[in-house]
């Protein structure tokens, strides 16, 4: 599913009534099954625009398509992950996975069986059972990740998801998700202030400029697929990431 942005912009009100841009004009298009991920300082507009796509947010001009569907409400093709992992402490490692599957009515042998099924990509498999509180940082936001694509949504929009994490776990994690991805194509856009982490992942990398944020580059990333890890210590990895530092740097 193609995602497109038309002069998208957003507009605060001060408290004395004067006119404050948040973001924007932003306009670019990602084509579907690709993965682009959005870096830029901070309070630029990143989420802001992660929530127009989300339908969460209206715009005060333009507009975000997917296909040629406007987005003025959450779509159920879309979804949306956070840093915070919001696992329910309640609930078990599968019930918080099956819980867009049960507010979506699916029979509870049903949405167990999919569960299960995704578990082992998740390396959660010994931990289906587990409570939110006995788990470590890393696998809180494996479930988390296994509760968005438990939904198997064609649109895929990542809210800085794995900032929180050390540096270990957070390599790992990007992986897993690279492998998942592979395997289904969704349309993936991810918020990062990782350079790094954005071009190892990537097809390609939207820089923001600072408030109001708009596009300030578009650089394609060139690396084969599937990433490796020791793709970091190319010339054609450290020219691209010197390419967005530059763009961010502008």
């Amino acid at each position: 599913m193609r995602v497109c942005v038309r002069n998208l912009s957003v507009h605060y009100q001060t408290p004395g009534g004067e006119d404050l841009p948040a973001l924007g004009p932003v306009t670019f298009q990602i084509d579907s099954g690709t993965f682009v991920s959005l870096v830029g300082p901070s309070g630029c507009g990143k989420s802001t625009l992660i929530r127009l796509i989300a339908g969460l947010q209206k715009p005060s001009r333009g507009e975000a398509l997917l296909d040629e569907t406007v987005i003025t409400d959450p779509l159920p093709s879309v979804a949306l992950m956070f840093q915070d992992a919001n696992l329910m402490p309640w609930r078990t490692v599968r019930d918080n996975i099956a819980l867009p599957l049960e507010l979506a009515a699916v029979e509870k042998a049903q949405r167990y069986a999919q569960v299960e099924a995704l578990l082992p990509a998740l390396g959660l498999t010994d931990f289906a059972l587990a409570y939110p509180g006995e788990l470590s940082g890393g696998m809180a936001q494996r479930a988390a990740l296994g509760r968005v694509l438990i939904q198997k949504p064609e649109v895929l929009l990542l809210d800085e998801p794995f900032g929180a994490l050390d540096a270990l776990t957070r390599e790992q994690i990007s992986f897993d998700l690279l492998r998942m991805w592979t395997q289904q194509r969704q349309t993936v856009l991810m918020v990062t202030h990782d350079i790094n982490e954005a071009v190892l992942l990537s097809d390609r990398v939207l820089v923001m400029t600072a408030r109001p944020g708009q596009i300030a580059a578009d650089v394609s990333v060139a690396l084969p697929r599937p990433r490796r890890l020791d793709h970091i210590y190319s010339d054609l990895f450290t020219h691209t990431a010197q390419a967005v530092r530059e763009a961010i740097a502008l």
